[in-house]
């Protein structure tokens, strides 16, 4: 089952809060508190534990996560095999994917010509319908 196993804000730069059990999402912003929200279409973004887990399995020093804040992390679903458009209904809030993959900050990965996780498989959205969105709600696919 795909889930949020984790959400975070971020309110300033460089530093997120992990939040410990819920956010609120706000219509046309993204999370509630969040300093990046409401700039653009990319609201609230994505990465899975699985990729987060490859990046690890890489080992090396000096890539550009820390520079990188995701607001939620999911378990189980590879939302960047979506294509833009997709529409997810995720605790009481319905978001729409924006943008798959980011610009790469430059590292190790892309120095060695690798594929890069953080580059190709974050994803953003954009909250259409505002709501609470709580660790473990599972994330469903509605414009299938």
């Amino acid at each position: 089952m795909s889930c949020v196993i984790k959400l975070y804000k971020s309110v300033e730069k460089g530093q997120t809060v992990p939040l410990e059990t819920s956010g609120f999402f706000i219509k046309d912003f993204g999370i509630e508190g969040d300093r990046h929200g409401g700039k653009d279409l990319r609201q609230v973004s994505f990465f899975g534990i699985e990729s987060i887990q490859k990046m690890e399995q890489l080992h090396l020093s000096g890539l550009c996560t820390k520079r990188f804040n995701e607001n939620v992390i999911t378990e189980n679903i590879e939302l960047y095999k979506l294509p833009v458009g997709s529409l997810l209904k995720i605790g009481d809030t319905v978001q729409k994917i924006t943008q798959v993959g980011k610009k790469c900050f430059g590292c190790e990965i892309t120095d060695s010509q690798q594929i890069c996780p953080l580059a190709h498989e974050v994803v953003f959205t954009a909250v259409i319908n505002g709501g609470l969105v709580k660790i473990g709600d599972t994330i469903e696919r509605l414009d299938l």
